[in-house]
């Protein structure tokens, strides 16, 4: 059975009229497990996973308030606003939204969750134009991609900080996934220890084309570029954008008291991202001969 990356991979491959209804069906198979709830609960740290079964997103607890990082899709919104409630927090306190990337199921509580909160939201600067239109790259008039388009009260590059309260995040460029591509860096408290933890934007090809008509220009060294960046990376602790980027559920079930955290996991980057890398290099040759026999 293929993964959620290899289906969405493959998904890659399909002419311009069959990707529309493929892309149709595709939501409609993994809908079930993007919107079922999930128990909230303190990841490592400051860190709290408040997201789906199938869509991550986190809260993050500072001295003056709460950061949130991404949302789900659209009809989730309030799954998150409870789990966040559940954890003792109040939404009201969201002082500052992270975007990892500006996709359908990352962004669809932006706009409910800015206006009901005041919060300033913080995303890579390439991708705020996707965020304020509401739609995917390269797909800007499919509406099954579009999501409710959001301001963007600041754009990061680069080793930009974000601080509220004791906790700053780094901002790290990864494009290819999407042009804005964010990767968001902090450090935190595990025991005695300080960890460094990087919520991983993604590095998946995805629905992106890479050649032909690519989906934006310059995409394939962008990836290449990503990928050779975050393996060079010191990282402790791998989070990602869902769940199974780092084998949230099974690491989950190995928290116990006084027991070692099983987030903690010094060489996980590294490996991720050399078999993002070798899995790009797969699609890019597929989108390449399919491209040669038209």
């Amino acid at each position: 059975m293929r993964t959620l990356t290899a289906v969405l991979c493959a998904l890659a491959l399909f002419a311009t009229g069959a990707r529309a209804q493929t892309i149709k069906d595709f939501l409609a198979a993994v809908m079930q497990k993007w919107t079922a709830p999930f128990e909230p609960f303190q990841l490592i740290g400051n860190i709290y996973y408040v997201g789906t079964e199938g869509i991550a997103v986190y809260v993050i607890k500072t001295s003056q308030g709460l950061i949130l990082m991404d949302t789900a899709m659209p009809q989730s919104t309030g799954t998150i606003k409870d789990s966040i409630a559940k954890l003792g927090f109040n939404v009201a306190d969201i002082k500052i939204i992270l975007n990892s990337h500006a996709h359908l199921d990352h962004t669809g509580g932006f706009a409910e969750i800015k206006k009901e909160t005041g919060a300033q939201l913080v995303a890579g600067e390439r991708d705020k134009p996707l965020l304020e239109g509401g739609y995917y790259p390269g797909d800007e008039k499919n509406e099954d991609l579009a999501f409710p388009p959001v301001k963007v009260d600041r754009v990061v590059k680069e080793g930009d900080k974000v601080t509220l309260g004791d906790t700053t995040l780094i901002a790290h460029a990864t494009p290819g996934h999407s042009p804005g591509c964010t990767s968001w860096e902090m450090t935190v408290k595990d025991g005695d220890q300080a960890r460094e933890v990087l919520f991983f934007c993604s590095g998946t090809v995805a629905l992106n084309r890479l050649i032909g008509q690519p989906t934006y220009p310059g995409i394939v060294d962008d990836y290449r570029a990503t990928y050779a960046k975050v393996k060079a990376m010191k990282i402790d602790v791998l989070l990602g954008p869902h769940p199974e980027v780092y084998g949230m559920q099974a690491k989950r079930a190995q928290v116990k008291d006084g027991a070692p955290n099983p987030f903690v996991k010094p060489d996980e980057l590294a490996t991720y991202a050399t078999g993002l890398s070798e899995e790009f290099d797969k699609q890019l040759a597929k989108q390449t001969a399919a491209l040669e026999k038209k």
